[in-house]
């Protein structure tokens, strides 16, 4: 009996060794960031080389009190996000330095000799104008946002000029304002029959910084509390300058970088928008409202009510500024219908949402029959299911990169509109075909852990912006619930078309691993926290 005892004693014991030292004590390196160079794992042959120093960029500005348990941090510093993409060749990055900058020179000079003649036009009629001079240089933040642009992405993870381009929209001085470009093509016509509107309570404009940069300025429309009522239609939904802010963290932390930089900025309507415009149109819609607010509205007004406009208070207004992309003269992009558009009607529905075969048919389409534009797709469903975003009909490319770039995901300011509410149709690409891109897939469920809990890095990275609380916290708890969801949905196509049918890798038309070994090499590079080269996804 005894001696039961004693061997039941030795089993207990070396079960509770093994369990420390095969679960708890990796579990241990992972959460509290252990020496990179201290994996025990033994078995796989490989090198590969950490990159480093990535999270940095991104978590400079965080209020973070101890850096050790900032969870962003911890993130940006995971293998996921450290994948070394191949080597870029001259023709998969979009623009060339010298010709980009002839280009900016160009119009530089244009601006300037335009100057000129508005001053003299203004002094020859008594009228003062403060100067605006320009500082173009070839090192702004701007300038290197557009030259990091590339086939994969619109910027890469250790871009410290991304820092400098949120910091520079947020403070340098304005010295034009203007409509944007969709809006002066409306010429002040206005259809009010049509039931989706080009224009009008959705406010926009094209700022223009000292250093030559460009920004679009959405202004604040609705309170961060208030949701989006239930009888609105999507199409005739707010536009919110907080779901642009939002959008472009999420992208981030998702690791997509599709979206262009946005920062929160408190604008002077009298001092930054109608004292520095040339245009007599918007200088034509300011008006000072009873409470003795300096207000404004765009010159497509529906019902001619001055409900419409935007007021500050007095003078200071909130809004997103959104980095411009290159021009399409020296970057043309083209804009394509989603196969999964809506009915912008009251009553109508488009075939997808009535035949659940609808995949079948576009996978049988080109571009969507080869390459990786059907994975794009679902990378931007997912993207937009997280943010409650349904008004995604059309998306962009960039013509250089053909088929096979990325998609932008522009335009979101129509997102986290209902937090109570998670909009299911708007994962019927993903739940019609069953198919995600691997490093997708790895990075969801990544962000669904406690370590790295979706909601608390969103909340961390929005700390950093000046307009801070950028969402509520039911907003940031949604996206944890639909996080979820989405990661129920591919265990349902995993578990009905098998793995190898549903995870595709990146970059190649392949499904599944490329093999065993590369498969097992990933699993031992994420064990032990270093980076990972995108040809095993």
């Amino acid at each position: 009996m005894r001696r039961d005892r004693f061997l039941l004693a030795i089993t207990l014991t070396t079960v509770l060794v093994a369990d420390v030292y095969f679960v708890l004590l990796p579990r241990l390196r992972d959460w509290y960031h252990l020496s990179r160079n201290g994996c025990t794992c033994q078995g796989v042959n490989f090198s590969i080389e950490y990159q480093g120093q990535t999270s940095q960029k991104w978590t400079s500005g965080s209020n973070t009190t101890f850096e050790q348990e900032s969870k962003l941090e911890r993130l940006f510093s995971h293998p996921l996000y450290n994948i070394r993409l191949p080597e870029l060749a001259p023709d998969e990055r979009l623009l060339e330095e010298e010709e980009l900058m002839g280009y900016y020179r160009r119009k530089v000079t244009r601006w300037e000799r335009q100057q000129k003649l508005y001053v003299e036009a203004a002094a020859a009629s008594n009228i003062s104008i403060p100067e605006q001079p320009v500082t173009f240089e070839p090192n702004a933040s701007w300038l290197k946002f557009h030259l990091g642009i590339n086939r994969y992405a619109l910027y890469s993870r250790d871009d410290h000029s991304i820092d400098r381009l949120l910091q520079d929209m947020q403070s340098a001085p304005i010295i034009s304002a203007d409509y944007t470009q969709d809006e002066k093509a409306l010429k002040g016509a206005c259809d009010c029959s049509q039931v989706v509107k080009p224009s009008g309570h959705h406010l926009k404009l094209a700022l223009k910084l000292q250093d030559f940069g460009k920004a679009m300025f959405k202004p604040m429309r609705q309170e961060r509390h208030e949701e989006t009522p239930e009888d609105f239609f999507y199409f005739v939904d707010f536009q919110r300058h907080n779901a642009e802010i939002a959008s472009f963290h999420l992208d981030r932390v998702l690791d997509f970088r599709r979206v262009p930089p946005v920062v929160g900025r408190l604008i002077n309507v009298t001092g930054e928008i109608l004292y520095t415009t040339h245009s007599d149109d918007l200088r034509s819609v300011f008006f000072t409202s009873p409470a003795n607010n300096t207000c404004f509205f765009a010159k497509c007004l529906y019902v001619c009510k001055t409900e419409y406009a935007v007021c500050g208070h007095p003078h200071l207004l909130e809004g997103s500024m959104s980095a411009y992309l290159p021009g399409l003269s020296i970057a043309p992009r083209i804009s394509i219908p989603n196969p999964w558009i809506r009915s912008y009607t009251f009553t109508g529905r488009e075939e997808w949402e009535v035949n659940p075969a609808y995949c079948n048919t576009i996978k049988g389409l080109y571009p969507y029959s080869s390459g990786n534009r059907l994975l794009n797709i679902i990378d931007m469903t997912i993207f937009d299911f997280l943010t409650g975003n349904m008004d995604r009909h059309h998306y962009e490319i960039f013509t250089k990169f053909g088929d096979e770039g990325f998609l932008l995901h522009l335009d979101n300011a129509r997102g986290f509109g209902r937090h109570s509410h998670d909009e299911m149709s708007i994962l019927a690409p993903l739940t019609q075909c069953c198919i995600i891109k691997r490093s997708t897939l790895l990075r969801l469920r990544l962000l669904a852990r406690p370590e790295y809990r979706l909601s608390d890095v969103m909340r961390e990275s929005l700390g950093q912006d000046p307009l801070m609380p950028i969402l509520t916290e039911p907003h940031l708890q949604a996206l944890d619930r639909r996080l979820g969801r989405v990661l129920k949905a591919m265990d349902r196509c995993i578990k009905k078309l098998g793995e190898a049918q549903v995870v595709v890798t990146d970059f190649v038309a392949s499904s599944g691993c490329a093999s065993p070994k590369l498969c097992s090499s990933l699993r031992y590079a994420i064990s032990c926290n270093r980076s990972v080269d995108a040809r095993w996804l």
